[in-house]
């Protein structure tokens, strides 16, 4: 049998669908057992520790992941560890969250009498209600699906989906009950290109060298020039290096539009816009971004307290 004689669209689809209706059904089964664990998770004291044997953990790590980025201290550990020293990573003022489809798992289950020894809350996942790993939690969220994705209904298809919309949908009702926003996000993803809009400033991109300026009298023709060697299509009229306006690139075509023949013979205050968009040099750069985006421009003004300009932030610094 070759890959032509499997109709593989059909087969995609066929588990797509089978793997959206199985994340769909998880609604009815939510009950106020998981308004208590958000609450639980909110109010506890030391850390979530996500546990799960095989794709559980793999899943179980993805959880830990997006729960630490999230604004809720936790990490992923593997049963197995656990037996070998591991278990001194958890405290009583822990929770632990235990994922497994049947809910019977040898590994996971063993994990729990050290628990119970340490007063530590165990917080159950599994596809079966009546399993030990309900029975022996403090708390069990179903995650129960009628079938795999897998053609053998034997490969964690369907469940594991499951279980990592599950994960999300804690993650996001505690984002909720935290009022968590974006720029809390940012502190937990510095190094990303969100933690960058977020945290980083004006000053921080800045141009501050070989400035476009010119003065009030200047011709417009010179102006002209530069506006192309400044490299930012721009150019700013100071008055006793405060700043008065700009000219950029189109006011410069709506100019030669309107005055034709009397173009080279007017000066930039003439023409200039009176009213540029200027910021502080700790304006964050996703303020600007906004300021830019609404406004439709592509540069701001840095200016000190007294409208000196210290700066230009253009939206290819903004990119880098």
């Amino acid at each position: 049998m070759t890959v032509n004689d499997i109709d593989t669209h059909a087969v995609a689809e066929r588990c797509l669908r089978d793997e959206a209706e199985a994340i769909l059904a998880l609604i009815p089964q939510l009950d106020d057992t998981f308004g208590r664990v958000v609450d639980l998770i909110l109010h506890c004291q030391g850390k979530v520790i996500v546990t799960g044997v095989g794709k559980s953990g793999h899943v179980g790590a993805k959880i830990a992941a997006t729960l630490a980025s999230t604004g809720t201290p936790a990490f992923y550990l593997n049963p197995l560890d656990a037996y070998h020293g591991d278990l001194g990573m958890i405290t009583r003022s822990d929770i632990v969250l235990a994922l497994s489809n049947s809910g019977q798992t040898d590994e996971l289950l063993r994990f729990i009498p050290q628990l119970r020894e340490q007063g530590i809350t165990l917080v159950g996942i599994s596809g079966n209600a009546d399993s030990l790993l309900a029975r022996n939690s403090d708390y069990h969220l179903l995650v129960h699906v009628e079938h795999e994705a897998c053609p053998l209904n034997l490969a964690p298809t369907s469940s594991t989906t499951a279980q990592l919309a599950f994960g999300d949908a804690l993650a996001v009702a505690l984002m909720q009950v935290r009022h968590f926003r974006a720029r809390d996000f940012a502190q937990f993803h510095p190094g990303g290109s969100l933690g960058r809009r977020l945290l980083m400033k004006a000053r921080d991109v800045m141009r501050t060298e070989d400035l476009p300026v010119c003065e009030l009298q200047t011709p417009l023709s010179e102006a002209v020039i530069l506006v192309s060697r400044s490299r930012l299509g721009l150019v700013v009229p100071v008055k006793d290096g405060q700043v008065q306006g700009i000219i950029t690139d189109g006011d410069v075509r709506r100019a030669m539009e309107r005055l034709q023949q009397r173009f080279f013979s007017v000066t930039v205050e003439e023409v200039m816009t009176r009213t540029p968009k200027c910021v502080s040099e700790e304006t964050k750069i996703s303020e600007i971004q906004r300021i830019m985006h609404q406004n439709k421009i592509h540069a701001v003004l840095v200016v000190d307290a007294e409208r000196h300009l210290v700066g230009i932030v253009d939206s290819f610094s903004c990119m880098l």
